[in-house]
C-alpha cells in the first residue's frame, strides 16, 4: 500500500525501526573510535599510515557507494539498510581484534562499503517516512544516529579505563546491534520505495536545468564539508588530545564525544529550525559557529579550549548533510534517489580525503595545523548556503546558479 494509506500506528512504528537503523548504524563505528590510538600504537604506525589506514573505510564507501541504488531498487531500501548493517558489525569486529595492518586496511574497506550502502537505504527509508509526515523529520533520525555515536564513544571509553579487551567489547556489541536490526526489520514500511516520491512521473521526464546541476554540485560541496568536520572528531579528536595536549586517554575521548555529543543537540533541535527559519539561514549560521569555535580552540590550544572547539564543530556542521540529503532529494528532473544517492556518495570524498590529508599535514607540521580543515570546511559552509532551501520544501534555491551569500 502507499504510503497515503498508511495508518498512524504502522507509520509510527516504522519511524521507530529506521529511529533503530540510525542508532545502531552510529554506536557500531563509535565503539571502535576510542580504541584507534591503541590500535595505532599496537600496530607502530605513523600519522600517514594510520591516515591511510582510516582512510581505507571511506575508500570502500567510495567504491561501493554507487551500488546502493541498484541494491535498493532491487531489494528494497529496508532490506538492504538491515543486513549491509549486520555485515558492518561482523567487519568492525575484525578491525578491533587484527594485529595485521594490512588486515586492518582491509576490514575497514569493507566495512566502509557496508556503512555506504547502509547509509542510503535508512536515509531513503527515512525520508519515505518523512514525506507521509508532511514535515521536516529527518534531522531527528540524524540525531538518533548522534546518540548512537555518542553512547558508543562512552561504552569504548568506559572498557578502556575498565581495561576489556577491544575484541569482547566489539563482539558483544555486534551481537545488539544485529539483534536490534532484525527487530526493526519487521516494522519498516514494504512496498516499492518511490511510488510517492516528488521526483515521480511527470517531473522525472523533465530534463534538469543547468541549475539544477550547478545547485547538487554545491550540495555535494556542503556534505563533503559536514564529512570532513565529522571526521576531524572521529579519527584525530582523540589523538589531538592525547599525543599534542597531553590530555590522560580515558579524557581525550571527550574530543569525539564532544562532537557527535553537540552534533545530537543540533539535530534535535534541527527541524524546528529549518521548519521555522529555512535550511539555508540554519546552515550558514552553523558554518559560521564551527569556523569561529574551532578557529578559536586551535589559535588558544587548552584541554578544555578544545573540547569545547570541537563541541562548537559539532554543532555547526548538525544539519549539514541532512539538510544537503533532502535538498538533492528534492531537484526537479533527476529520477528518484539520483540526487541522494549521488550527494551520499560523494560526501564520502570528504571521509576519505580528509585523514589522509590530515595525516600528511600532521606529520609535516603538527596535527594543530592539520585541524585547520575544520575552520576552513565552516567558511566553505557559508560561502556556499545559498544552494539550500530558504523554508522547508521549497525550490527556491534553484532559481539561479549557487554563489556565496551577501551578508
Amino acid at each position: 500500500m502507499v504510503s497515503g494509506q498508511l495508518d498512524s500506528t504502522v507509520l509510527q512504528r516504522a519511524r521507530l525501526a529506521v529511529a533503530a537503523l540510525f542508532l545502531t548504524n552510529g554506536a557500531i563505528f563509535a565503539n571502535l573510535v576510542p580504541h584507534y590510538p591503541q590500535i595505532k600504537s599496537d600496530l607502530e604506525l605513523s600519522n600517514a599510515a594510520y591516515g591511510a589506514a582510516v582512510a581505507a573505510f571511506s575508500a570502500g564507501a567510495l567504491v561501493a557507494g554507487l551500488t546502493a541504488g541498484l541494491l535498493i531498487r532491487r531489494y528494497r531500501s529496508a532490506r538492504v539498510a538491515v543486513v549491509a548493517t549486520i555485515g558492518l558489525a561482523v567487519l568492525v569486529v575484525v578491525a578491533a581484534i587484527t594485529g595485521s595492518a594490512v588486515v586492518l586496511t582491509a576490514a575497514l574497506f569493507l566495512a566502509g562499503a557496508c556503512d555506504a550502502i547502509t547509509d542510503v537505504a535508512q536515509n531513503a527509508h527515512g525520508l519515505r517516512v518523512q514525506r507521509t509526515y508532511g514535515r521536516s523529520i529527518i534531522n531527528s533520525f540524524h540525531a538518533v544516529w548522534a546518540v548512537g555515536a555518542i553512547l558508543g564513544g562512552l561504552t569504548g571509553a568506559a572498557v578502556i579505563a575498565l581495561g576489556v579487551p577491544r575484541g569482547a567489547h566489539l563482539g558483544v556489541i555486534a551481537l545488539l546491534v544485529c539483534a536490534t536490526v532484525l527487530v526493526a526489520d519487521r516494522f519498516l514500511l514494504t512496498g516499492p520505495d518511490h511510488e510517492d516520491h516528488p521526483a515521480a512521473g511527470a517531473r522525472a521526464t523533465t530534463r534538469p536545468r543547468r541549475t539544477v546541476y550547478l545547485t547538487l554540485a554545491a550540495l555535494v560541496v556542503i556534505a563533503i564539508a559536514g564529512a570532513t568536520v565529522e571526521d576531524s572528531g572521529s579519527s584525530w579528536a582523540t589523538l589531538y588530545l592525547r599525543d599534542t595536549l597531553h590530555a590522560p586517554p580515558a579524557i581525550a575521548t571527550f574530543g569525539y564525544i564532544a562532537v557527535v555529543g553537540f552534533m545530537f543537540v543540533g539535530r534535535l533541535f534541527g527541524d524546528r529550525l529549518v521548519d521555522r527559519f529555512g535550511q539555508r539561514a540554519v546552515v550558514r549560521v552553523g558554518g559560521l559557529i564551527t569556523a569561529a569555535g574551532m578557529g578559536a580552540a586551535l589559535a588558544y590550544p587548552s584541554v578544555l579550549g578544545t573540547v569545547g572547539g570541537f563541541a562548537a564543530a559539532g554543532l555547526g556542521v548538525a544539519t549539514l548533510i541532512p539538510a544537503a540529503m533532502h535538498g538533492a532529494d528534492q531537484l526537479p528532473g533527476l529520477r528518484p534517489g539520483t540526487g541522494l544517492t549521488v550527494v551520499t556518495w560523494l560526501m564520502r570524498v570528504g571521509f576519505f580525503g580528509a585523514p589522509l590529508l590530515v595525516g600528511f599535514v600532521a606529520d609535516a607540521a603538527g596535527l594543530r595545523v592539520g585541524l585547520l580543515v575544520v575552520p576552513v570546511a565552516g567558511l566553505l559552509v557559508m560561502a556556499l548556503a545559498g544552494a539550500l532551501e530558504r523554508t522547508h520544501g521549497s525550490s527556491d534555491a534553484i532559481s539561479a546558479p549557487p554563489r556565496p551569500a551577501r551578508s
